[in-house]
């Protein structure tokens, strides 16, 4: 499958409002941040035939699916509720009517909770007449499940004290927004080709892994490849990129990977 990450960028985009710092002025295109998220495209075929599910739904969801050519989303894993998460729910209509379907939802209670409350106009049957507004199905994890045809494995985090998921499909795990991995998902993390995980920044931070701490669980877990996101603007792609070991990197938005079912 391949993964294609809208955005990488923590809550506050990049560049920040009102910020003059280098990253924020850099001409780097990699460090130019939206809020993070992520769409994997399945392969053609049976079960998944050709199918894109999405991981969160930022505020710019719009901006990056223009700019990555997204077409399609056939369902949505949210990781947890924040708003620089399911802020983009109301551009999902846009699919809905390119895909005449409503679109299932998958995300623990709390999350589900908060999506209702927020979108409950969202929450409704598919009726294609007009309607200017999404239609999704709301589906509450409680352990493994299928998505097209396609196994997802939960990853509990913790971010901070907040209880919240990664997930694993194939040999492709997505764990953003953590400050820790329980020992108990640890296991659920091993065999990998490809890891996103969340590295906030150098300095420490209550909720978010810093780039060490970051690195010391991608040594222990050892995928073929490790992805950091969810990145502020204390770091510049460039000189971070030339500090970390072999086989670390920065993601960056527009970046294409692939990993194995």
């Amino acid at each position: 499958m391949e993964i294609v990450f809208l955005g990488t960028g923590t809550s506050h985009g990049i560049p920040m409002i009102g910020c003059d710092c280098a990253v924020c002025r850099s001409d780097d295109p990699r460090d130019r941040r939206l809020r993070t998220s992520a769409a994997l495209h399945l392969p053609d075929g049976p079960p998944a035939d050709g199918r894109t599910l999405l991981i969160d739904v930022s505020p710019e969801i719009r901006l990056a699916a223009v700019a990555t050519g997204l077409r399609r989303v056939d369902a949505v894993l949210f990781t947890h509720s924040h708003a620089d998460h399911i802020l983009g729910v109301d551009d999902l209509r846009r699919f809905n009517l390119l895909q005449d379907a409503s679109i299932p939802c998958y995300a623990n209670a709390r999350t589900l909770e908060v999506i209702e409350r927020c979108f409950g106009y969202a929450v409704v049957p598919w009726r294609k007449a007009g309607l200017e507004r999404p239609s999704l199905s709301l589906h509450r994890i409680d352990g493994p499940f299928e998505v097209c045809g396609v196994p997802v494995t939960p990853v509990p985090l913790l971010h901070g004290q907040l209880p919240i998921l990664g997930f694993r499909i194939g040999r492709f795990a997505y764990c953003t927004d953590c400050s820790e991995i329980p020992e108990s998902s640890m296991s659920l993390l091993e065999d990998l080709d490809v890891l996103v995980l969340d590295a906030l920044r150098y300095t420490p931070h209550p909720t978010h892994f810093t780039i060490p701490q970051g690195i010391e669980v991608a040594r222990r877990l050892r995928p073929g490849r490790t992805l950091f996101t969810h990145l502020t603007h204390e770091v510049s792609h460039a000189a971070a990129s030339r500090e970390l070991p072999e086989g670390i990197e920065l993601a960056y938005d527009g970046l294409r990977v692939r990993a194995r079912l």
